[in-house]
């Protein structure tokens, strides 16, 4: 389980500090990579920009994703996620305090695996993080490679 790893990204500090907060809770130990923007998260998946360097055959085994994002939102980033062959079969989930529905029906319509929305208690969404953690990292079986023959 230690060499997989998460990608979070949350542009809001008091998010991320609270989520980086419920997994050590829960002592996910994983590794946790951070980007604060939707085109950080791009480059960083996609191995593009200061993300050059990057070993794109290494990929989080799950996405935690904001839909409020600064430069590309959460649902374009979704999109672009799905649409790539390198990355379109990472797990998605969608951490978001939007009730909209038009949120959570186009999440699931471009592809997410899951919708939570972010709460203000802080028991409730640790144990939701606790849940997504045991889930996503340990139990779900993931292809030991991505494919992209097409």
């Amino acid at each position: 389980m230690q060499d997989k790893y998460v990608l979070l990204i949350e542009d809001n500090p008091d998010d991320v500090a609270l989520t980086l907060r419920a997994l050590k809770k829960h002592k996910i130990t994983n590794n946790i990579v951070v980007t604060c923007d939707g085109a950080e998260a791009l480059d960083y998946l996609f191995g593009q920009g200061e993300h050059k360097e990057r070993d794109t055959s290494r990929q989080p085994a799950v996405i935690l994703l904001d839909l409020n994002l600064p430069k590309i939102n959460g649902l374009e980033v979704l999109k672009q996620i799905r649409t790539d062959k390198r990355t379109r079969r990472i797990p998605v989930v969608i951490l978001s305090t939007s009730t909209e529905e038009q949120d959570i029906t186009s999440s699931y319509d471009l592809g997410a695996n899951s919708y939570i929305r972010k709460t203000v208690d802080f028991d409730r969404f640790s144990d939701a993080v606790r849940q997504l953690g045991s889930y996503w990292l340990v139990l779900n079986q993931i292809p030991s490679q991505q494919d992209t023959s097409y």
